[in-house]
C-alpha cells in the first residue's frame, strides 16, 4: 500500500516566516520554551499514528525528569507528563528507540551517568512506555549513549551501551527474545578499555554485515569493529581512522558523495578545548581516506552531536553539528553538500542560532510535509549557567521533491534497523544514486527518524528503489512517484528479485514483467532436479508482503508453463512479487503492472 504524505497547511501558518533569507524557523511551543539541561534528542513514532514524536533526555547532576512530546497530528508537539519514562529522575544521557520485542510498537532505552541505572522501557501497545525492571541490565553505570542494533543478525535487536567512567568498559547485551537481555562480556565489541562516547552501527563495506564505529575521548584512538557474520566481529587496527588520536565525541555514517557506500564524520572536542573535526571518505573494502581541506573539517569546534540529512531536498546529504561545553564558538553549524561530497557553511539557514551549549541533534519531519526539521538538545555550559530551552527548527521548504520510505521487517527486526536503501533518479539531468541506512542512533546522543528520507530535486520519479534487508533479502521497486511516503514490508525469502538464478536446477521466469492489468502473464518453470513431478504453489504479493493470489501447481521435470490470470486479480498499477514455493525452496520474480 502506498500512503500519501500529508501536507499540513494549518501548521505552516503558525510559524512566522523569517524576515531574512533562511530556511528554518524556531517553532513556538513547549519544545523551544521549556528550560532544561538536555542531552539526547530522538525522533520516534511512539503511538504508530504516522506522525513523528520527540524525546529529549536531561542530564542534570542529581537528576531531572526527561521530556517526551507527542505529535497531535497537526505538527504540534504536546508534552507528556504521566508516563514512566518521564517520571524517572535519573541524570540521563543517551537514548535509543526501537521495537526490541518485535511486537510492532516502539520501545526504548535511556543510558545514565553518575553511577545511576540504565533504564529499559517496553511499549504496552497503546503508546505507553513502561519501565522494564526485569530486563537483565546491570545496575550502576557511567553510560554515555545507547544504540540498538542486531549484532548477531537473528532478527532481535541487541544493545550496545558506551561508558566513560569507572572500568571504562562498554556493555553489550544480547536480546533473548523474551523482553530480556543477557550481558556479553567476552566479545570484540567490548574488549577496548577507553572513555567511550558514541557508537553507531552501519554496514560501511557493503558485505551485508553490520559494523560498529565507537568514538573515544581523552585523546584516544577510535574503534571500528567489523562484522564477520553470525555475531563474530574483528577490530580494524591499521587504518588512520582507528590509529589517529583525538578526543572524539560523535560520529555519523552517511554517503556524502553518492557512490553507494557509507562515509563517516567524526566530531571532536576536548574539555572546553576546541578541536578540528574529521571526515573520512570510504574508498571501498576496509579503506578510508581522510578529507583534509573542507569547511566541515577546517573549523575548530567543541563538537558533541552530529547528524546527516538532506535538508534542502536536492539529492545529497547535508550535515549539522552541535557544539557545546566551550568558551567560544558555541553556535551550531549547518553544512550544505555541493553534490560531490564537499560542503559549504550554510549556518545562516538556521536563522535563530544563539550562543548556547548544545549536545545532540537529529532530523525528522514533524509536520509531514516532506522536508526535514531539526531538533537540538541544549545544555548548561557550566554548573552556574542557566538552563536553556531546547530548539525545534521547522524547515520552510525549498520547493524540491522528495520520497520517504518506512520499512517493516518480518524475517529482519521489526524496524529494519540495519537495512540499506538505494534510490535512483534523474536529478538535474544526471542519473543519481542515493544510499540511506536505517539507524537507531545517528550521532552521539541523537537519533534521526526511522523513516528513510530522499531529496529528489526536480525529479518527479524514482525509477529504482532497492531495499537490502538485514536478513539478507532484497526487494526492488520501480517507477515510484515523488512526494509520497511508502510503507514497505519485508517479503519473506525474496532475494535478488529481478534476477533469474543462474546454474540452478530449479528456476523460473515471469514474462512479460511489464504489463497492463488486462493482460495475462506467463510463469515458465525450469525443473532440472531429476525428482520428477513436484507439487508446489505460486503466490502474488504486494510490496507490503500481503498475499493477493495463491494457486497450487504441479511441475514435471523439464520446462512447464502456467498462465497467470492477472485481469481476474483486479490489481492496481504497481510492483508485485510472484513467488514460487517448490521443492522446499522459494523463488521470486517481479511483476510490474501499468
Amino acid at each position: 500500500m502506498i500512503k500519501q504524505s500529508l501536507s499540513v497547511l494549518a501548521f505552516a501558518l503558525l510559524i512566522a516566516l523569517p524576515a531574512e533569507a533562511q530556511l528554518f524557523s524556531l517553532a513556538s511551543g513547549p519544545v523551544s520554551e521549556t528550560p532544561s539541561d538536555s542531552r539526547s534528542v530522538n525522533f520516534l513514532d511512539l503511538n504508530n499514528d504516522g506522525w513523528e514524536d520527540l524525546y529529549i533526555s536531561n542530564g542534570l547532576q542529581g537528576g531531572q525528569p526527561d521530556l517526551l512530546y507527542l505529535n497531535d497530528g497537526q505538527g504540534q508537539l504536546i508534552p507528556v507528563t504521566d508516563m514512566d519514562i518521564v517520571e524517572a529522575s535519573n541524570p540521563s544521557d543517551g537514548a535509543s528507540f526501537a521495537d526490541y520485542n518485535n511486537d510492532g510498537h516502539i520501545d526504548g532505552v535511556i543510558s545514565s551517568w553518575y553511577g545511576a541505572e540504565d533504564l529499559l522501557y517496553l511499549n504496552d501497545g497503546t503508546g505507553n512506555l513502561v519501565y522494564n525492571d526485569d530486563a537483565g541490565i546491570v545496575s550502576g553505570s557511567f553510560a554515555e549513549t545507547a544504540a540498538f542494533g542486531d549484532y548477531d543478525n537473528d532478527g532481535w535487536l541487541d544493545l550496545l551501551i558506551t561508558n566513560s567512567g569507572t572500568s571504562r568498559t562498554n556493555f553489550l547485551y544480547r536480546n533473548l527474545g523474551n523482553n530480556a537481555f543477557e550481558r556479553i562480556t567476552d566479545h570484540p565489541l567490548v574488549d577496548a578499555s577507553k572513555l567511550s562516547r558514541g557508537a553507531i552501527w552501519g554496514d560501511f563495506n557493503n558485505d551485508r554485515q553490520t559494523d560498529v564505529f565507537v568514538t573515544n575521548e581523552g585523546n584516544s584512538s577510535n574503534d571500528l569493529i567489523l562484522g564477520r557474520g553470525n555475531g563474530k566481529y574483528e577490530a580494524l587496527t591499521t587504518e588512520p581512522i582507528v590509529t589517529e588520536r583525538n578526543s572524539s565525541m560523535t560520529a555519523s555514517w552517511g554517503d556524502v558523495d553518492n557512490d553507494r557506500d557509507l562515509d563517516v564524520f567524526v566530531g571532536n572536542s576536548g574539555f572546553f578545548v576546541s578541536q578540528n573535526n574529521q571526515l573520512f571518505r570510504n574508498m571501498g573494502g576496509d579503506t578510508f581516506e581522510e578529507v583534509t581541506d573542507d569547511p566541515a573539517v577546517n573549523t575548530s569546534n567543541c563538537t558533541f552531536g552530529s547528524a546527516f540529512g538532506d535538508y534542502d531536498n536536492d539529492g545529497d546529504l547535508d550535515l549539522v553539528i552541535a557544539n557545546g561545553f566551550c568558551n567560544t564558538g558555541l553556535q551550531n553549524t549547518l553544512y550544505e553538500n555541493q553534490g560531490d561530497g564537499t560542503f559549504v557553511d550554510a549556518s545562516s539557514e538556521l536563522g535563530t542560532n544563539g550562543s548556547v551549549c548544545s549536545f545532540g541533534a537529529a532530523w525528522g519531519d514533524v509536520n509531514n510535509d516532506g522536508y526535514l526539521d531539526l531538533a537540538v538538545a541544549n545544555c548548561k555550559n557550566s554548573s552556574t549557567s542557566a538552563e536553556p530551552a531546547n530548539s525545534l527548527m521547522i524547515n520552510q521548504g525549498s520547493g524540491n521533491n522528495w520520497l520517504k520510505v518506512q520499512l517493516t521487517g518480518t524475517m529482519s527486526n521489526r524496524n529494519a534497523i540495519g537495512a540499506q536503501l538505494e534510490a535512483r533518479a534523474v536529478i538535474n539531468g544526471e542519473v543519481t544514486w542515493q544510499l540511506r541506512d536505517v539507524q537507531a542512533q545517528s550521532g552521539y546522543a541523537g537519533q534521526n527518524s526511522l523513516i528513510a528520507h530522499f531529496g529528489l530535486g526536480s525529479a518527479v520519479l524514482v525509477d529504482t528503489l532497492i531495499v537490502h534487508w538485514p536478513a539478507g533479502n532484497r526487494q526492488i521497486l520501480t517507477n515510484l512517484s515523488a512526494n509520497q511516503t511508502l510503507s514497505i514490508t519485508e517479503v519473506t525469502n525474496i532475494s535478488n528479485a529481478s534476477t533469474t538464478p543462474q546454474k540452478e536446477l530449479l528456476s523460473f521466469e515471469v514474462f512479460p514483467n511489464l504489463i497492463t492489468d488486462s493482460v495475462a502473464a506467463r510463469i515458465q518453470v525450469q525443473n532440472q532436479s531429476g525428482l520428477g513431478l513436484q507439487e508446489g504453489q505460486v503466490f502474488v504479493y504486494n510490496i507490503l508482503g500481503q498475499a493477493l493470489y495463491q494457486e497450487a501447481l504441479q511441475v514435471p521435470r523439464g520446462r512447464s508453463e502456467l498462465i497467470l490470470d492477472v485481469p481476474s486479480m483486479n490489481l492496481a498499477s504497481g510492483t508485485y512479487y510472484v513467488v514460487l514455493h517448490l521443492e522446499g525452496k522459494q523463488l521470486s520474480q517481479q511483476l510490474i503492472i501499468r
